[in-house]
């Protein structure tokens, strides 16, 4: 079997482990797990040519998903979750801002000089615009909408950009596609944002015509593509497809998975697991989740070879038949972007009542994929960090503060196999005004595989916020869990398949969807605290066994891995 890219070996179009992939890597211990006993405790003492033991026991579970990695029934592989072309760091070209005008003064707006900056190097094929220590007023939203650009600060602690206005003022009313008077800054937009020239323009008219803009991958009237090719059948897990025509298919070129459901929504059953609970649930009536489907998924091709097509991860589910798979162009994305090394602060106000949110919004990535966001703070936000049909992306060394945000983190409108990873969601500088709501690190709208690792949440909760999102990973966070989640009836449940919480700490003992066994379909839930209910008490959404399971109850930390990301990026 030959490797493929450093990923694992193909052997009848899935892939397999070599013991050459188990070794070589920051866990290489792992290639000890085979040593572990059948229920889960190393051996005291292997032979002097082993491999060292792991030095915490491990979980049954662990040891099954290494047999079958890329289509367990209850661990999604969520090993490739992240940016990759952050590492890459090919940035020949750099500007500063300062040479556009940007003075680091709060009595100057700075906005379009930084704008300027960005607009240039992104017509030129990218690069870096950077901004000294100092503090840089912005009277208006700072935009990367070219592919290749970034734009770098000094470090957090010394590059802010202060912002005085929100997407309400500055845009206009981002109203509610279900009526009412619901601000839909409360879930999108942001003061940085990220986003492709095309989609940002369409996004701003739409907006401004006070009409619902789309916000997935395929157009405002999601009939902006064209398909390349029929997909045949396959299973999840699966790293090569057999397509019908490969003309318009080539090594690099990011595509998008197209997946429709049918009239008896098999598609959101399969989501769920399948079998009698999700076959006897009620899903017509629940037009929000409907509103979701098809199912995108943007990937990039690795390899074309007659008509096999490899792909950079492994599918994330079944293809069949009665669901018209086909790989379609999505919206020309955004690629290859960044934004490091700052802080941006909102003039501070109070925030909110729940679903008003004006738009004192941070980051958001929006129709992005493979870009990120590094060191970066964001103080007296509404809404901190945004992913919205953003894929692949990053954002690491991220952190919240301030008087406290409504969604701290949002993750929704189908975006898949992001990574969040080492944040921080700080206590809030002043108390709650009446009305609000605090949801955590939020994930809804079939959005899927993506990562939240390595966290401290002073304040928050797990905020699945229906739109049955499925097989996502939060793993060695720790939480003091004071929040509450949200989520429209007519979305549906709560959780698809393949949630996992892994090694979460919970201060202050509250359960509020940490411990999620008795409420998520075919999930994980290990080396978590022990846990109560409180006042909000969730119901499973599908009858019947929910086929879940919880190892090692009441032990953080008292398992190997410890973290469930890293040790799959081993693979």
């Amino acid at each position: 079997m030959k490797c493929m890219e450093g990923g694992p070996a193909m052997e009848n179009g899935r892939r397999t482990l070599s013991r050459r992939t188990l070794i070589g890597s920051a866990t290489a211990v792992a290639a000890a797990w085979a040593a572990a006993g059948p229920t889960g405790t190393a051996h005291a003492a292997p032979p002097a040519s082993a491999p060292p033991a792991p030095p915490l026991p491990v979980p049954a579970l662990w040891q099954e998903f290494r047999r079958n990695p890329y289509a367990h029934p209850q661990i999604p592989y969520i090993g490739r979750a992240g940016s990759r072309s952050r590492r890459r760091r090919h940035r020949a070209r750099t500007v500063s801002a300062l040479d556009y005008g940007a003075v680091p003064s709060t009595a100057v707006d700075s906005a379009p000089a930084i704008n300027s900056a960005l607009a240039a190097v992104g017509r030129r094929g990218g690069g870096t615009v950077t901004l000294p220590p100092g503090t840089f007023r912005i009277d208006g939203v700072i935009r990367i909408g070219h592919s290749g650009v970034v734009l770098k600060g000094a470090g957090s602690g010394r590059t802010t950009l202060y912002a005085t206005r929100h997407l309400t003022e500055l845009i206009g009313p981002y109203g509610s596609r279900y009526g009412g008077d619901k601000s839909s800054w409360s879930w999108a937009g942001g003061l940085i944002w990220l986003c492709p020239e095309g989609r940002w323009s369409s996004l701003i008219d739409a907006i401004r015509a006070r009409e619902w803009p789309f916000e997935g991958w395929t157009g405002n009237r999601r009939d902006e593509w064209r398909t390349l090719t029929a997909v045949r059948p396959a299973r999840r897990g699966d790293w090569s497809i057999t397509v019908d025509d490969t003309a318009g298919l080539r090594r690099g070129r990011l595509v998008l998975l197209r997946i429709a459901d049918d009239e008896g929504h098999t598609l959101l059953e399969h989501m769920a697991g399948g079998g009698p609970g999700p076959e006897a649930y009620q899903w017509a009536d629940k037009t929000k989740l409907t509103s979701y489907v098809p199912y995108e998924w943007p990937v990039r091709v690795v390899s074309v070879k007659a008509n096999r097509v490899t792909l950079e991860r492994p599918l994330p589910l079944d293809l069949r038949p009665e669901w018209d798979p086909r790989l379609v162009t999505p919206v020309t994305p955004l690629t290859d972007a960044g934004v490091e090394g700052l802080t941006l602060e909102a003039v501070e106000t109070p925030q909110s009542p729940h679903l008003l949110d004006k738009g004192y919004n941070g980051v958001t990535f929006q129709c992005a994929y493979d870009c990120w966001a590094d060191d970066i703070t964001v103080r007296h936000a509404d809404n901190s960090f945004g992913l919205v049909a953003a894929s692949a992306c990053t954002l690491s060394r991220t952190r919240v503060e301030g008087r406290g945000s409504h969604h701290p983190y949002f993750c929704r409108e189908g975006a898949h196999d992001n990574l969040v990873e080492d944040f921080t969601v700080a206590r809030a500088t002043v108390p709650f005004p009446p009305g609000t709501q605090l949801h955590g690190i939020n994930v809804e709208g079939l959005s899927s595989h993506n990562v939240w690792s390595r966290g401290v949440m002073e304040m928050g909760t797990f905020d699945t916020h229906r739109g049955m999102p499925f097989a996502n990973v939060r793993t060695e966070i720790t939480v003091d869990n004071t929040g509450r989640h949200g989520g429209d009836a007519s979305a549906g449940p709560l959780y698809g398949a393949r949630f996992a919480h892994w090694n979460v700490s919970v201060t202050n003992g509250r359960a509020g969807l940490v411990r999620i066994d008795g409420v998520a379909p075919w999930s994980a839930t290990v080396a978590i605290s022990t846990v109560r209910e409180f006042d909000q008490t969730d119901r499973p959404d599908f009858t019947g066994p929910l086929n879940s399971r919880l190892e090692a109850y009441g032990a953080p930390g008292g398992v190997w891995p410890p973290n469930l990301h890293r040790a799959q990026r081993a693979y």
